[in-house]
């Protein structure tokens, strides 16, 4: 089931925000994700906001969640007044490929009716291996999509098995495949290491047939067994056990050395890029501290140091919004102190990493004491920047925590 939300303070019903959190609108990336939480199976490890057909009965549709969506994007336009044009969309889940190309070219042209594209633009939407064909990449082509993420998982089918993934172990670079013959720009695949019961045979298959794919992206996660899902509880009866840090730092070294070998190269610490334009746009807006209006049940925003987020349940998400109230239900106005960390923690999982002169000087002795550790690179810190190193990226949330 969904994580929980931080604690806040509750939202204002009319989504006003403080005048200083609109003041250098436009001066930043401006990006708007749509969360869509329908899903036809509940994955084993997922604790995203999402329902399957039984949970949610006749009580949303897809129907209610788009009318709800239009009338939060209308919201948003009045709140923001003068908004810049969308830099980025991300169209995420859930399944969003369940809504079929025609419902992902109306989410598109909502979000081009109330905000404007720039140009050049770019527009991703993630899509499940299995419910996708030819024909709809086509028509997320002909709509204005210029950017698909597929989720791979494994190739190997035991560990699909364990994870409670539905595709079948080749479809996913077949839709790979289609999407780039459909002229999708770019498309990424998704890749889960450190399953129980993955070898490291396994991982080089599922790398191998990434490869084969020729994607331009690949994300690469480590399994991480949260609480409430169906995968902790596997774990909690003795089934299954819990995934190893060692483990999952070999295999994390196995991922980016044949990606590395192939010509992908990492921009952030758990995604590869062929090249700078392959980066995902929408993604490096979070890490660089942008702007986002977050659109969907339980939804995250952030404009301009204060994050908000919406009620969870889609029924309740489109009835908030046909009362004509927002439908955020808490947010925070991130202090001075909070964005300072935030920027060592999201910046410094970055290639380019962060300027030491964001650093406060207690912070600014730690990183030289972490390039003694083997964690930070020497010359990029006395050029002015804290850059992982490769066995700092195995450690990076234990250099935020020095950093901070």
């Amino acid at each position: 089931m969904a994580s929980t939300f931080p604690t806040g303070e509750p939202a204002p019903t009319d989504g006003a925000l403080p005048p200083a959190a609109l003041a250098g609108l436009g001066t930043r990336p401006f990006g708007v994700y749509v969360h869509v939480p329908f899903c036809a199976t509940r994955c084993g490890y997922c604790d995203f906001n999402t329902y399957t057909p039984g949970e949610l009965g006749s009580s949303a549709s897809p129907a209610s969640w788009l009318e709800g969506l239009r009338r939060e994007l209308d919201l948003a336009a009045h709140v923001l007044g003068s908004a810049p044009r969308v830099d980025t969309l991300f169209v995420g889940g859930g399944t969003p490929s369940l809504l079929g190309a025609d419902g992902l070219a109306e989410v598109l042209d909502v979000v081009r009716a109330t905000f404007g594209l720039a140009p050049g633009a770019e527009v991703t939407t993630e899509s499940n291996p299995e419910s996708t064909s030819t024909a709809f990449f086509a028509g997320l082509a002909e709509a204005g999509y210029t950017r698909v993420s597929l989720g791979m998982q494994s190739a190997a089918r035991h560990v699909l098995a364990v994870l409670n993934r539905t595709h079948t172990p080749g479809r996913a670079v077949e839709a790979a495949r289609e999407a780039r013959a459909a002229g999708i720009g770019h498309v990424n695949l998704d890749l889960i290491y450190g399953t129980p019961g993955e070898r490291p045979e396994d991982l080089a298959a599922s790398l191998d047939a990434v490869l084969e794919a020729g994607v331009d992206h690949v994300s690469a996660y480590a399994l991480i067994v949260e609480e409430g899902t169906a995968l902790a509880r596997r774990v909690r009866r003795g089934e299954l056990p819990m995934p190893d840090d060692d483990v999952l730092a070999d295999r994390y070294e196995q991922v980016d050395a044949a990606l590395t070998a192939a010509g992908l190269t990492w921009y952030e610490v758990s995604n590869w890029a062929a090249s700078d334009a392959a980066r995902c746009r929408h993604n490096l807006g979070y890490w660089l501290g942008g702007d986002w209006w977050g659109a969907g049940p339980g939804a995250h925003s952030h404009v301009g140091g204060v994050r908000w987020w919406n009620v969870k349940h889609p029924a309740k998400y489109a009835a908030t919004l046909a009362d004509g109230l927002s439908p955020a239900v808490g947010r925070e106005v991130l202090t001075r102190d909070d964005q300072r960390i935030e920027r060592v923690l999201l910046e410094l999982r970055l290639a380019e990493g962060l300027p030491v002169d964001a650093l406060d000087a207690p912070a600014a002795t730690e990183a030289a004491a972490a390039v003694h550790d083997g964690l930070l690179d020497g010359p990029a810190l006395a050029a002015g920047r804290c850059v992982l190193t490769s066995r700092g990226r195995l450690l990076a949330d234990a250099v935020v925590r020095r950093l901070t």
